[in-house]
């Protein structure tokens, strides 16, 4: 079974996913011109982007005080 039938399987007794959703994407679309959608959507992958940046920086800072073991020298 692949990831997308996994995730429909999961999703399909979802009150949020298959009700609230919708009808909120629905409100947002008839209450909100399209360029205030645009906004919020490039405002979202900014965030995401952050959260990002915050990872790889946590990352490195790790990565450089890790032990990387010792040298042993074979005969």
């Amino acid at each position: 079974m692949d990831e997308k039938q996994t995730n429909a399987q999961f999703h399909q007794g979802c009150v949020y996913c298959n009700v609230i959703e919708p009808q909120m994407n629905a409100l947002i679309d008839h209450l909100w011109p399209a360029n205030t959608r645009e906004h919020f959507r490039n405002a979202r992958i900014e965030v995401l982007k952050g959260m990002r940046s915050i990872l790889d920086a946590r990352i490195q800072h790790v990565s450089q005080h890790e032990k990387h073991g010792t040298k042993v020298t074979v005969e």
